[in-house]
């Protein structure tokens, strides 16, 4: 099966621009294989921290209708050693997220994996559901230019910053990003949100507080990727509620260079990863445009 839509991002060539986002199947070597062979332009790794994290309890996970779901996983991972060991012989395009409580941890887990054959890594800085990992250091501007700094000292390799709706503008944080030398910005993360069930009277999540994630948040992450791409000179992935073909191509006139697909796999399963790049290639070609740049920041006009 043919899913070539070449595309340029970063200085990364992909095959094509549809990545499979942070969060989902990210933590195994062979579910990687998989999604490289079925179709997936690249993939983000689940966050890796410093030290192993169990996360929260269950439920973790909750459906609110309209393909949407809120969850509170509290970013369990195995660390960053044990991560370093699972992908020694990858050899396809993994991109490693990184998240952590201070400065020092991003440098260390970037060490790690010096010698390992990814594309690069995305910076979570944006995580609406775990204190002193995510929105906080996220919207702290000053720590945001010194961890990408401390990054960018130990690789050469693109790094991407993963940015949210918290309290600082986006725009704003991801200029900030721009200035400390982030290759790119991946826009958005989840939005914090809840549900009660009116039975037991109590929130759903066993941490009470998720992200919310899915076809509810698609407007947003559109407006988000329009208005950033008015202020970056530097590329943008879109994320955020993507579930068909029409989705990738909206984010992408809005001024995305390529996209991440998160909750579709969870609804669908992993097959809908080639389906939206072959329901991608048939838009372009019916269309007659022939390379897919053509589209990017085209509501921009």
């Amino acid at each position: 099966m043919d899913y070539d839509i070449p595309i340029n991002i970063a200085g990364l060539d992909l095959k094509n621009p549809v990545i499979v986002a942070s969060g989902m199947l990210g933590l195994s070597q062979s579910i990687f294989n998989r999604l490289y062979k079925i179709g997936a332009g690249a993939i983000v790794s689940k966050s890796i921290s410093l030290l192993p994290r169990e996360g929260y309890r269950n439920p973790t996970i909750v459906s609110v209708g309209n393909m949407s779901y809120i969850n509170a996983v509290g970013l369990a991972n195995p660390g960053a050693e044990s991560f370093s060991t699972e992908i020694s012989k990858n050899n396809g395009p993994l991109l490693v997220s990184l998240v952590g409580s201070e400065k020092s941890d991003f440098s260390s887990i970037v060490k790690l994996f010096r010698d390992h054959k990814i594309l690069g890594f995305e910076l979570n800085l944006s995580c609406p559901h775990v204190e002193k990992m995510g929105m906080e250091i996220g919207d702290d501007l000053n720590l945001v230019y010194d961890i990408i700094q401390s990054i960018k000292k130990e690789t050469t390799k693109p790094l991407f910053v993963k940015v949210g709706l918290g309290k600082s503008d986006i725009v704003e944080v991801a200029n900030v990003a721009e200035s400390a030398g982030a290759d790119g910005i991946t826009a958005i993360n989840t939005l914090r949100a809840m549900k009660i069930d009116i039975e037991t009277q109590c929130p759903v999540l066993e941490n009470k507080i998720g992200g919310l994630s899915g076809s509810a948040i698609k407007p947003l992450g559109i407006r988000c990727v329009y208005e950033l791409s008015k202020s970056l000179k530097i590329p943008i992935i879109g994320c955020g509620g993507i579930m068909t073909y029409s989705d990738v191509v909206e984010y992408m006139m809005a001024g995305a260079s390529a996209i991440q697909i998160g909750s579709l796999i969870g609804l669908k399963g992993i097959c809908s990863v080639g389906k939206i790049v072959r329901s991608l290639r048939s838009y372009l070609e019916a269309g007659n445009i022939s390379d897919i740049r053509e589209i990017i920041g085209i509501a921009h006009r």
